[in-house]
C-alpha cells in the first residue's frame, strides 16, 4: 500500500533527525543522577545523566554511549519526552512507551509527549531489536528505581 510506504518513510526519516540530533548527547558534569544500560545482544551501550531542576523534577537529561540507530534515536526520543517532567511523570511516560514496544499498545494510545515515539511502532516487527529501542527507557527506569529515593523526590 502506497499511504503505509509513505508513512514508513516518514518515520524512517523521523529516526534519523533523532539519531543525528546532537540536543540531547553528552554528559553532564556534577550530575545528579547516573545510570548505565547495556544490551549485551548487539552491544548498545549507555550512560545517563540527569540533573534536577529547583522543584526535583528533572532538568536536564543527557545520554551518551554507542549503538545502532535505533537506540540511539529512541535515547533521543525518551530525553526529550522526559527533560522537565517529575519523575512520577517520568516514569509514568516510560511505562506508556514499553507498553506500547512490549505490550503491543497501539501507538494512539501513547500520552502527547510520547508523539515522537510512534516512529518506533515498526520495530515491534522486529523482536530482536525491540531491546535497542527499550534500552534507554529501561536504563532511567531501573537508575530511578534504584536511586531515585536518595537523588529526586518522587512526589515531584
Amino acid at each position: 500500500m502506497e499511504g503505509d510506504a509513505e508513512l514508513r518513510d516518514l518515520y524512517q526519516e523521523a529516526l534519523l533527525d533523532y539519531y543525528q540530533s546532537g540536543a540531547h548527547k553528552g554528559k553532564i558534569p556534577a550530575s545528579d543522577f547516573y545510570s548505565h544500560g547495556i544490551n549485551p545482544v548487539c552491544g548498545d551501550e549507555l550512560e545517563i545523566t540527569m540533573k534536577k531542576d529547583g522543584a526535583g523534577a528533572i532538568g536536564q537529561i543527557r545520554y551518551a554511549g554507542h549503538g545502532c540507530v535505533i537506540s540511539q534515536a529512541s535515547s533521543a526520543i525518551m530525553a526529550e519526552a522526559l527533560e522537565g517532567k517529575s519523575v512520577k511523570d517520568a516514569l509514568s511516560l516510560v511505562a506508556a512507551f514499553k507498553d506500547m514496544m512490549l505490550s503491543k499498545a497501539a501507538p494512539e494510545s501513547l500520552p502527547g509527549d510520547l508523539e515522537a515515539a510512534k516512529a518506533l511502532e515498526g520495530v515491534r516487527r522486529f523482536p530482536t531489536r525491540i531491546k535497542c529501542a527499550t534500552l534507554a527507557w529501561n536504563t532511567v527506569a531501573q537508575g530511578l528505581a534504584a536511586r531515585g529515593q536518595a537523588e529526586f523526590k518522587e512526589g515531584s
